[in-house]
């Protein structure tokens, strides 16, 4: 099996060049919009969602240009949703991927419209598959509007905002992670899985297990780097979560409790995989290096 380096990267080559087709040149009177847009999507992000969303569809059958296509959907809403995220007004944020968060390096409200860019055009890259049955189409864009929209990640983070300041029990700070982190992860395998036009019934719901156990897993690991990372390895704040008085896992279970937790999860994920053989392979390293990264 190739190594993670190698499988990201090739992952990450073809959704970059589909994200470059897609995003609008930075000229004309829209400039900065369009410049912020570029900023955010190409600021060294390590493609994990398009990376799943790849490796689901190489799972279920393999993967063509439409994979791409999703691949840039998805990686649209997680740049919108980052930058909304490090706004004054949510998580007040300078830093991301160790460069000027979007607000600084433009201005706020350049920075909230070009989330707002890159969230319609994720939506109109999806209307944009070929050859895909209509009914495999509408079922894509009904997955990533739910799992990315009020009932998945924007409730997360709404979720999020309201229990800054208060000390949440376990279970509430899962289901927080479940929207807020998990749901984005969730949907991308999905989606790869669905664009392929082959996934039965019982892979869609064994990659869900699937997605469901790494997503929390990332967010433990998230929390562990919070506290154990320097803000140069992060490439953010390193203690933010503590300086916004936030719940993590770490805060309520403590690092040993939090790492063992999340190897449990990693467990599960490699259990559930087991039917696929080693068309899983990439999804299995995936979700390795999700549990031991350390930026």
């Amino acid at each position: 099996m190739s190594s993670i380096k190698d499988i990201i990267s090739h992952y990450s080559a073809q959704v970059d060049a589909q994200l470059e087709a897609m995003l609008p040149a930075a000229t004309g009177p829209a400039e900065p919009l369009f410049a912020a847009m570029r900023y955010s999507v190409f600021n060294g992000g390590k493609r994990l969602r398009p990376a799943l969303c790849f490796a689901a569809a190489d799972a279920v059958a393999g993967s063509d240009a439409n994979t791409a296509k999703v691949a840039a959907a998805l990686e649209m809403i997680h740049a919108y949703s980052l930058i909304h995220d490090d706004l004054p007004a949510m998580d007040d944020d300078d830093l991301r991927r160790g460069k000027p968060t979007c607000h600084i390096q433009f201005d706020e409200a350049t920075a909230i419209l070009a989330g707002d860019g890159l969230q319609s055009l994720a939506f109109q890259q999806l209307c944009e598959l070929s050859e895909l049955d209509p009914t495999i189409v509408v079922e894509l864009v009904s997955t990533l509007s739910r799992l990315g929209g009020c009932s998945g990640m924007v409730a997360g983070q709404a979720i999020d905002l309201a229990a800054t300041g208060s000390v949440l029990e376990l279970d509430a700070l899962k289901v927080m992670h479940a929207h807020k982190t998990g749901a984005l992860i969730e949907a991308s395998v999905l989606m790869g899985a669905l664009a392929t036009g082959q996934a039965s019934q019982e892979q869609l719901g064994a990659l869900k297990d699937f997605a469901r156990a790494i997503g929390l897993a990332f967010q433990i690991q998230d929390d562990i780097l919070d506290v154990e990372s320097s803000t140069e390895q992060l490439g953010k704040q390193q203690g933010s979560d503590a300086t916004n008085l936030k719940s993590t896992y770490t805060s309520i279970l403590g690092l040993e409790r939090a790492r063992s937790e999340a190897a449990k999860l990693f467990d599960q994920s490699m259990e559930i995989l087991e039917n696929f053989g080693e068309k899983a392979d990439p999804l299995r390293a995936i979700a390795a290096f999700i549990v031991k990264r350390n930026h």
